[in-house]
């Protein structure tokens, strides 16, 4: 990489031209090798965590609030960036057929079960697009991700709010008896934003399975790859059966491009054909090519997934000994009861140099709070007494 575009990577971060020798954990993987003198891949890994958590506290209040990945896009995701400047000019680019690919084979699908979009978000509104343009219902539990059941309220389809049970967990009884003749989609997210719960595995399964038979059901999975319950199973193999079910990946979370806005559709041939006729454009050529490399880069996934697990056991382990309840989370994000207005929290955590989540109704005392690296925790949690008291 040249003097030049080190300097221009360096400006992205915001840090100036003195953090090259000062944070080489946060250059791409050829860069900080040469830095760094060839580290093996884990010491780039153990440096960007510790150079990411100076960089983000010096960038201003932690991030707390939307689900991010604190360390960004991997370093080899960072090479495949760079090397992809050329190619910012082009319509169609070829990466665009080797992501499909590489994604294709990365949750065991043909390739023609594969949509590549402009992030997850687009998957849900093309969905809306193609099932309710004319108005019909949807089925969603209620509150989970919120695109969904906004696109069919735009598209003026009557959306059938199914408020969660006691546990926090999708009321799928409720919701079956909600579908009727009319319906055009039922949602389901799994694990569920902003509960992060996960949904018990054999009665989601038959619930989506059964539900199918009668209309397509989306099941979201932006957050699959931070479960740790095992023989957890995405529910891909029911998309193999030939079942009228369409599942949503994003490369937002683990793979940290949310800036970059990479999404895929999995879903039978036929399905796959009447979303593409809602795709508005493709993704930008820099996204696609650090999503291709993140994907293949299960080093990667598995130090973000260990670091994701280490501050979520902080948080959680904080709040059990202050006596507050927390949804068993899967995801990289702990859904608390804080016994006090989230509005309050967010002012107090501001003060300290934190930014978390939002309300949302009609659980106002609960608080989402995304998880951080380690150390951001470990300095999290250490406010949590004062804040709860």
């Amino acid at each position: 990489m040249s003097t030049l575009s080190r300097r221009a990577w360096l400006r992205t971060t915001g840090l100036g031209l003195g953090a090259t020798a000062a944070l080489p954990g946060l250059l791409p993987a050829a860069e900080m090798a040469r830095v760094l003198e060839n580290p093996s891949y884990p010491d780039m890994l153990a440096q960007l965590e510790r150079d990411v958590t100076t960089a983000r506290r010096a960038a201003g209040p932690i991030r707390l609030s939307f689900n991010e990945n604190p360390f960004g896009m991997s370093p080899r995701a960072k090479d495949a960036l760079m090397g992809s400047w050329a190619q910012h000019t082009w319509y169609m680019p070829p990466i665009r057929q080797e992501i499909r690919r590489t994604f294709a084979q990365h949750v065991g699908v043909p390739e023609d079960h594969v949509l590549v979009t402009q992030g997850s978000s687009e998957v849900l509104g093309i969905l809306a697009m193609a099932y309710a343009l004319e108005g019909g219902e949807i089925v969603a539990p209620w509150p989970t991700f919120e695109d969904l059941p906004r696109w069919g309220e735009t598209l003026r389809a009557t959306v059938h709010k199914v408020p969660l049970d006691q546990h926090l967990d999708h009321d799928l009884y409720t919701m079956d008896a909600k579908i009727g003749s009319g319906t055009k989609l039922v949602f389901v997210c799994n694990p569920n934003n902003p509960t992060s719960n996960l949904a018990d595995d054999k009665a989601l399964r038959e619930f989506v399975s059964n539900v199918a038979r009668r209309t397509p059901v989306i099941v979201d999975e932006a957050y699959f790859d931070f479960v740790d319950v095992p023989g957890h199973k995405s529910m891909v193999d029911l998309v193999l059966k030939g079942e009228q079910v369409i599942v949503s990946r994003t490369a937002s979370k683990i793979h940290g491009l949310a800036g970059l806005r990479v999404g895929f559709a999995v879903a039978r041939p036929d399905i796959i054909a009447r979303l593409q006729q809602y795709v508005t454009g493709d993704a930008n050529v820099f996204g696609l090519h650090a999503a291709n490399a993140s994907l293949q880069d299960v080093e990667y996934q598995t130090f973000v997934k260990q670091k994701n697990a280490e501050g979520r056991k902080l948080l959680l382990d904080t709040l059990a000994r202050l006596g507050k309840k927390a949804a068993p989370s899967q995801t990289n994000f702990v859904f608390f009861q804080s016994g006090k207005p989230v509005q309050q929290l967010q002012r107090h955590f501001e003060s300290k140099g934190f930014l978390i989540g939002r309300a949302f109704p009609p659980y106002t005392d609960r608080c989402r709070v995304s998880i951080g690296t380690p150390e951001e925790m470990r300095q999290f949690v250490a406010e949590l007494p004062a804040a709860l008291a």
